[in-house]
């Protein structure tokens, strides 16, 4: 149970930056170690076929106790994919019981303004604002992924360049726009960066900024943004990439490439285009739009 062992961690950390309440955390975990000691150690690899074992073994137990389990392994699963640590997401085999399943927080256009404007005085000083705003422009205007934020190489970067290739679980590759406010933010963190290693983000000697304080960053630029922190976290600011982007007229194709996800359902789910958006959108280029009844 090592390997999941470590992923649960990983996971728990994530939600306890994230706000979780104790009592929250300490469900999730007996959930998740009950689950790994039933797959005997093979939760954080487990396939569609494993989760459906796994729910037949929770026949005897309450409805909400098999609605709390399957959500608790959703939002583990969603995780390990989010944060590339596995290629897909198997968790569809899981029992639906209750509500659906929310949708991803996102941020407005405005809401992302205002943080993006906030980061250029997050101080203390002028080496911090220059932090914040190239992280918040990566963020927001890349779509990254905490673990590949934190963990950027300066090398990765060409003033020439409008993009990344980032690499994820078994050596797959993808490109990632660098829009040029991101490439000239980028540009003015490396004037003043400290010097040592590879890292985009340093913390120490040997080390990067870690997913628990890039968490904490976005959060108190929120907060001086004058939003609820409670609402943001590196998650939302992709989010916010990528629905932003697809309401914009963004190719779902394109924009699944571009957040890395395994299958297209993944991108569907995550973008949340609202529903009037996909009629204009049927009305507009289907060709048998003349036949559609006009609305009325």
């Amino acid at each position: 149970m090592s390997d999941d062992r470590a992923l649960i961690d990983r996971f728990l950390e994530m939600m306890a930056v994230a706000g979780s309440a104790r009592n929250t955390l300490s469900a999730y975990r007996l959930d998740l170690e009950g689950a790994s000691t039933f797959l005997k150690g093979g939760l954080g690899h487990a396939q569609p076929a494993d989760l459906v074992l796994l729910a037949q073994e929770w026949g005897a137990l309450a409805r909400a106790s098999v609605a709390r389990k399957s959500a608790c392994l959703r939002r583990f699963f969603g995780f390990l994919a989010e944060d590339g640590l596995r290629a897909d997401d198997p968790s569809h085999a899981l029992p639906r019981v209750g509500a659906r399943r929310a949708l991803p927080r996102v941020l407005d256009r405005a809401a992302m303004e205002a943080m993006l404007a906030e980061a250029a005085r997050f101080g203390p000083d002028e080496a911090g604002s220059l932090r914040m705003s190239a992280i918040s422009e990566l963020l927001y205007g890349s779509g990254l992924r905490a673990t590949e934020l934190v963990s950027l190489d300066i090398r990765a970067f060409a003033a020439d360049r409008p993009w990344l290739v980032m690499k994820g679980k078994g050596d797959k590759e993808r490109l990632v726009p660098l829009s040029d406010r991101a490439r000239s933010a980028v540009a003015d963190w490396l004037k003043v960066r400290p010097q040592g290693g590879w890292w985009l983000f340093p913390s120490g000697k040997n080390s990067h900024l870690s997913r628990v304080r890039l968490f904490q960053l976005v959060r108190e630029l929120a907060g001086r943004a004058g939003i609820p922190p409670e609402r943001v976290s590196p998650h939302v600011l992709r989010h916010a990439f990528a629905s932003h982007l697809l309401e914009g007229g963004a190719d779902l194709r394109a924009l699944q490439m571009m957040l890395g996800h395994a299958e297209i359902a993944t991108t569907e789910i995550y973008t949340h285009v609202a529903t009037s958006r996909l009629v204009e959108l049927v009305r507009h280029n289907h060709p048998l739009v003349d036949a559609l009844p006009e609305r009325p």
